[in-house]
């Protein structure tokens, strides 16, 4: 820690100013300080939701954005996640107890064949930031295990990940047997990872493809508003 930083006292800094701290904070993956500024806040009387979608979310953005655009890489990512969810640890409860709005519920898994998790995990956690509950299945998800997540969860979305060119076509298999069952229209399917393009997506019947974790957010919002906006469709 150089000289400056160990000069700045966060309680003396004014909420936009702490906001802007938490930014740096959160790319630098300072879990200590995201979880002494959120107190503050709470102190101040900030409600938990706009700590957590102005400050950490916020902030996870700048992160998501730079990580798609080759500045960051995943040891840094990580360290911001787990700074983030320091944050989130302290906000949880009370989230709940508030009644923040939930935005929506995701399954996400890393498709069968497949043990990447970076991207996933960064989705799962930028979209838990946006608040959306988020259930995430790991990695190696054959078709029994998402449709029984999705049996049991009864999420808006699924979402679907894979960083091999040969396990790519695997998300195929898990639409077809929706749509083989009558319950393709049930749920948002998003798929995501670095091989894919909207060519594909479209190709195997997904709702979108997703370049980034930050695009994932955003998709899923919109789709969730639209859903709402025609009334849920089941």
């Amino acid at each position: 820690m150089s000289d400056d930083e160990s000069d700045i006292i966060l309680s003396e800094l004014n909420d936009d100013e702490l906001v802007d701290q938490m930014f740096d904070d959160l790319y630098d993956g300072l879990k200590e300080e995201i979880e002494e500024a959120v107190n503050i806040l709470l102190e101040r009387g900030w409600q938990p939701y706009d700590i957590l979608t102005k400050a950490l979310v916020g902030g996870m953005t700048i992160v998501g954005h730079d990580f798609r655009d080759g500045i960051l890489f995943v040891p840094e990512v990580l360290l911001a996640a787990n700074a983030m969810k320091g944050g989130m640890a302290i906000l949880k409860p009370l989230l709940a107890e508030t009644g923040a709005p939930r935005v929506g519920k995701m399954v996400i898994g890393t498709v069968k064949g497949d043990i990447h998790d970076i991207g996933k995990n960064l989705v799962a956690m930028m979209m838990e930031g946006a608040g959306f509950e988020v259930v995430d299945l790991g990695i190696n998800n054959a078709v029994e295990s998402y449709m029984e997540a999705l049996e049991s969860e009864a999420p808006d979305i699924l979402g679907m990940s894979a960083l091999l060119t040969t396990t790519m076509p695997y998300m195929k298999v898990v639409i077809d047997s929706l749509v083989e069952q009558g319950k393709r229209d049930d749920y948002i399917v998003l798929v995501g990872g670095a091989p894919l393009n909207e060519e594909f997506g479209r190709a195997i019947g997904a709702d979108a493809y997703c370049r980034d974790a930050a695009v994932a957010v955003e998709t899923a919002k919109s789709m969730m508003a639209r859903k709402h906006n025609q009334g849920v469709v089941r």
